[in-house]
């Protein structure tokens, strides 16, 4: 996994609150940074990916583990 500078873990969270934490997280963070987001709800694929096309910031990566997903995100 590559490198990130901040963890949000939105396990047990559903849809909406991953996106909006992470949307919380990325504004405090600066420009070129990473967020790693771990979510349970299936939903949150679909939804990172449109967030990302909404915002600009780049979805680096979006993985599937053992029931999680995790996600890593560049803010713009």
């Amino acid at each position: 996994m590559a490198n990130f500078d901040q963890e949000l873990d939105a396990s047990g969270l559903n849809c909406p609150l991953p996106i909006l934490r992470a949307k919380k997280s990325l504004a405090s963070m600066s420009s070129g940074q990473v967020l790693h987001i771990i979510a349970t709800d299936p939903g949150a694929v679909k939804d990172f990916e449109a967030f990302a096309k909404q915002t600009g910031n780049e979805l680096l990566e979006s993985r599937e583990d053992g029931g999680k997903f995790y996600f890593l995100m560049k803010k713009n």
